[in-house]
Order: C-alpha cells, then structure tokens, then sequence
C-alpha cells in the first residue's frame, strides 16, 4: 500500500498551554484549532502554535460546525479529537456519573467527537480514574464513545512519562478511540532509555547569577550543553522522530527563568535537605539529580483557593526550580514559552501533558492510520511577546470573552503586564 505523504489534523478540546498539541504536531499531525477556557493559557497557546486556531470558549458552548468553521476546515476529515476534560463527580448513589453536572465537560467531549467524527480519538485523565468507584465513570465514558460510533481500544492504559523518555514521574490514563471501519492502534511501548534530571537542567545557567532575572523572565546567556536529551530541546541536535515545524529561536537567550526569593533560613533549610527528600517547613521536595522529578502539579485559582502547587528544589543550589527546568523536566523545548509570570507558567507546565508522553501517543495513531509523518519545511515565526504577558482582564479583553470567565486572584501590578496593556491600547 502507498503511504500518505499530508499531514492529518488534530483538534485539541483542552489545551491549556499546548502540551497535547505539541506532541501531536511533533508525531506529524497539524493541530487545525485548539479550544481552551482560560484566556491567560490561549495566549500562551497562541504564541507557540501561529497556526492553530485558538478558540477562547468552553466546550459547553461550541458545537463541532463551530469548530470547523473557526478552524478554516470546512468539510476536510479529521484524524484525530483528543483532550483531557476534568472530571469531579464521583460521589452520586445510584445515578450515571455522565449525568452529574459537575463531569458535564466530559459529556460534552463526548458530544464533539460524535459531532466532529474524527477518525480517532484520545482521552487523557488521572490515573486515579482506573480505581474503585472512579472505574464506574471510565465505563460510562467508554460507552458513551461506542454509542457514538467508536470502538475504544481495550484495556485502557496508565502510562508513566518517564518510560518515555521524559525525566519526571507522572502517571495518566489514556483511552483511545477509533471510528468504526479504521484500523485499531496499539498503545506505546515503554522505551529502555531513561533520562534523569540532571540530564534534562544540569546545563542550565543559574537565574540566581544574573540580576536582570529578578524582573524579567530572560536574558542572554552563554552556556554548554552536552546531554543528548538537552542539546535536542535546545534545538542543538536534529531529533528524527520529532516531526513538528521549526520555530525562529535564539538558544543563546534563557527564557522562562525569572528568580524566586528566598529568605536566608529558608535557603538553609533547603541546603540542609537530602537530596531525594522532602524539605519538612514548606514540603518541598529537594530533586535528586540521578533520578526522576516528582510530578509537577499546577497551582488552582480564586475559585479553588488560589492555591500554588509545592515546586521541587533545585538538586544542588539554595531555592526552588524556575519555570524553564521545570519545562525540561516535563519536555518542554526551549523555544516553547509559558506566561512570563512564575505561577501562571508552573500553573501551564502542571496543567500540561509531557510532550513526548504525547508524542508516543500520537505516534500509534500515525502508524495505525498508515500515514508516514513528514517534516514541513516551513519555519515558524512567534508572535508577539506581549502574549505571554496578559493578565486575565488583558487576556480577556483580547479574546473578547467576560473577565470573570476565570476566577482572578490579587495582583500586583508589574512592568511586564504594564507594557502589555500599552501594546495592547
């Protein structure tokens, strides 16, 4: 049989800040739109994906013409729907999981594959979805999908981002779906390969040395990068199975590393824990440079308590990790970029599937669908970097959506959100 040589499209239903849709574009899918809630994460989203379609709404509110319309796609098929909608009710007695109002995206992901009718699709959760009365939802959902026409590939699969190639410990559940009449894909073995976290931000300079980082989020800096894992997200060595564009990047800028202050006890206490261990005032876990990160959560809004996820410490040095090792950690490239503040680009990275846990994901499909992925040739420019510095009343009013659509926390305001309004008018 001739292989295609086009690039199948994706829709991502979930996006945040693109962790999904990277990893589909780097298996060799174009990512045709991506719909995200929080305006904050599409400004984010848009800047690293110029070519997707960011649609600021919730899935409630859209219909699959919508999408197709939004998208520029009209009528073309697409290959792939995939997200990870959260899903919370799970205490009802003697009611359909689906029908709790609180796992109403779930239902509506639902609704928009059946609507879109994709040749595949793909579900991304928490593992803790597989276990006890959480399992009875995941069957609901698995009959939902066959209902709308999809054979769901069986059993479903918890897989860890570490057996692929990503030097972080985070557990999710997938679920893969395939329109009657197309071929079944397999889900991805686990490669040998480890990588640790050293590999992935032992080369990185240090934020602490360089002042400037107090206030803004990068700066050019000269450093050496040897571990074969870095020096691929750095953009220093060709990776053959990344099939994604090629973005305009300067690796010699560091970006994403604005500084955190610690007091000085704190910085004793975190020089005086093991490293491996838990730092017992903040509950910090201090990294052991020989193994794995611990999973990066994010942190929750106003609504949840505006509450900000323990970030790891720094093998060797005095404070927290920055936000770019923390995108190493979770297989971020360099020239992808996050909200240029500290909690919004943890809150981006948390939030986030690891890029190559997606990208093996993703991989299945290609392979499944017959379709050998090809490396466009066109390199891609970043738009503006004002993006990455919305805060949610900028954001808002960029994609024209309520203010209140996320729930805001206080802030101060910064330089960096300043600038951005002017830009803005």
């Amino acid at each position: 049989m001739e292989q295609k040589t086009t690039r199948p499209l994706g829709i991502d239903l979930f996006a945040g800040a693109g962790g999904l849709s990277l990893g589909f574009e780097q298996a060799g899918f174009d990512i045709a739109a991506a719909v995200e809630i929080d305006p904050v994460h599409c400004a984010a989203h848009e800047f690293n994906f110029p070519c997707s379609k960011t649609i600021c709404a919730s899935v409630v509110d859209l219909k699959g013409s919508e999408i197709r319309q939004l998208a520029g796609i009209a009528e073309k098929e697409i290959d792939v729907v995939f997200g990870g909608a959260p899903c919370q009710g799970f205490s009802m007695i003697g009611k359909r999981a689906l029908d709790d109002s609180r796992n109403q995206l779930v239902f509506h992901y639902v609704r928009l594959v059946r609507e879109l009718q994709p040749k595949y699709c793909v579900f991304e959760n928490v593992k803790g979805l597989t276990v006890g009365k959480h399992a009875r939802f995941l069957e609901e959902l698995i009959e939902a999908l066959k209902d709308s026409g999809y054979e769901v590939l069986l059993p479903y699969k918890v897989l860890n981002a570490a057996d692929y190639g990503v030097p972080h410990q985070r557990h999710r559940l997938f679920l893969i779906g395939a329109r009657k009449g197309e071929p079944l894909p397999k889900y991805p073995e686990a490669i040998a390969e480890r990588v640790h976290v050293w590999d992935a931000i032992g080369d990185l300079p240090n934020a602490d040395d360089f002042p400037e980082l107090e206030k803004n989020d990068s700066i050019y800096a000269a450093w050496d990068t040897e571990h074969p894992y870095a020096r691929k997200l750095r953009g220093l060595d060709p990776d053959p199975t990344n099939y994604g564009y090629k973005r305009m990047f300067d690796n010699s800028v560091l970006t994403s590393s604005t500084r955190t202050k610690h007091t000085p006890v704190s910085q004793e206490r975190f020089l005086s824990t093991k490293q491996g261990d838990t730092e017992p005032i903040s509950r910090f876990r201090k990294l052991d440079p020989e193994g794995f990160c611990n999973t990066l959560r994010a942190g929750t809004d106003s609504a949840r308590g505006a509450f900000t996820s323990p970030r790891p410490i720094h093998p060797f040095l005095p404070r927290v990790i920055t936000v770019r090792e923390a995108a190493r950690l979770h297989s971020y490239p360099d020239w992808f970029r996050f909200h240029v503040t500290k909690w919004h680009g943890f809150r981006q990275i948390g939030n986030s599937v690891p890029p190559l846990l997606a990208r093996a994901i993703a991989s299945k499909i290609m392979q499944a669908m017959d379709v050998f992925p090809c490396k466009p040739r066109r390199m891609l420019k970043p738009p503006d970097q004002a993006l990455l510095s919305f805060d949610m009343k900028t954001a808002a009013n960029f994609y024209a959506v309520p203010h209140n659509t996320i729930a805001q926390r206080t802030r101060k305001n910064t330089p960096a959100r300043n600038q951005a309004q002017l830009q803005l008018g």
